[in-house]
């Protein structure tokens, strides 16, 4: 298949392009997108076929749901039911934005895309390109990540187009996504508003909206094999390099004296190894390997627009051995620590 990239940006928005794109989703093929999270891979979320097409591309298992992105706030009401007040207050305070919320769908949202599930998990993207495509498409584009399953997530359609150039129609490169981490998922079909995957909309900006929020426990752990995951990262390996992440957590000495002494060992037996730390630690580690700073600790923003991008030069630098310094920072540091310990395998070592 040949794929064909177009190129823009949100200040010079090529709205023929994007007409072209939405024909490409509405003839049932594939586009991936950039969104002010990730990059997304977009299907026609109402024609299973589609869905179908997009579990292919990316080699990912049919039960995991796949998220709906509509550019409408309005168009919620046509692909979800039993929607409360409080998820309504979240989309007023959050939409457009990084924030998905599950319902209970409704008959038009084929089984395919929800992974077999009942619900419906559904998001409007803060992103004009975004926006302007799901518009030409009919309205409900289904899209996860735009990546080969279980790799991390494309920051940048450079990581697009290494993993899915020759399995999808069409990339559309709209330039680095501002945030870098997959949005905030609550399930909103019980009682309490539940945080099924952390993100850049923190349980307490939930809280002052909805008066309460809850966590599930896969946030921080891991969901058994015989589980049907009900979102998006809960239950398959993700995010993951291709070489052996662990995280490593403790005082500045003995993470240095750790990391140091492992990276010596894999000198030794002829591995490539590489350091993720930040900035105020990045000359920490006099060694012979690669050491990526993702940013300030006091700039978690940073971070997060990072992480990915590290990963992925670890694989372009077939690096087999990475440890990563623990960012458990105060705002966003569970969403990035949620993607971190799920690329590592939950490998974490406390020194």
């Amino acid at each position: 298949m040949k794929t064909t990239i177009i190129r823009m940006d949100n200040e010079n928005i090529d709205h023929k392009a994007l007409e072209a794109a939405g024909k490409v989703i509405r003839s049932g093929g594939l586009v991936a997108f950039p969104t002010e999270t990730v990059y997304g891979l977009g299907g026609d979320a109402l024609n299973p076929e589609a869905s179908g097409k997009i579990y292919a591309a990316k080699g990912r298992p049919s039960d995991n749901p796949l998220i709906v992105h509509i550019c409408r706030v309005e168009d919620l009401f046509k692909v979800a039911g039993d929607v409360n007040e409080a998820a309504v207050k979240l989309a007023e305070k959050y939409w457009p934005g990084p924030l998905t919320m599950i319902f209970k769908k409704k008959d038009i949202v084929p089984f395919k895309t929800t992974g077999g599930l009942d619900t419906v998990a559904v998001r409007m993207p803060d992103n004009g390109i975004a926006a302007g495509f799901i518009k030409a498409s009919g309205g409900f584009i289904a899209a996860p990540s735009a990546n080969l399953s279980g790799r991390p997530s494309p920051t940048d359609a450079d990581h697009v187009i290494k993993d899915l150039d020759g399995r999808i129609d069409m990339i559309i490169d709209g330039g680095p996504c501002i945030i870098g981490l997959e949005s905030t998922i609550v399930d909103m079909t019980g009682s309490v508003p539940m945080i099924l995957r952390p993100g850049y909309i923190t349980g307490d900006m939930i809280k002052a909206v909805t008066g309460s929020v809850e966590y599930d426990p896969a946030v921080i752990s891991d969901v058994p094999e015989d589980i049907r995951p009900k979102a998006p990262g809960m239950k398959y390996r993700h995010y993951a390099p291709k070489g052996e992440l662990v995280i490593v957590r403790g005082g500045r000495d003995e993470v240095r004296s750790y990391i140091c002494a492992g990276i010596d060992e894999d000198l030794k037996s002829g591995r490539r190894s590489a350091v993720l730390s930040a900035d105020e630690t990045k000359d920490d580690y006099k060694v012979a390997a690669l050491v990526i700073s993702v940013g300030a600790r006091d700039d978690e923003d940073m971070i997060a627009r990072h992480l990915y991008a590290a990963l992925r030069r670890c694989d372009d630098e077939n690096i087999e051995a990475i440890y990563s310094e623990d960012f458990s920072t105060p705002r966003i540091g569970q969403a990035i620590m949620n993607r971190l310990i799920k690329a590592a395998g939950h490998r974490i070592v406390e020194v």
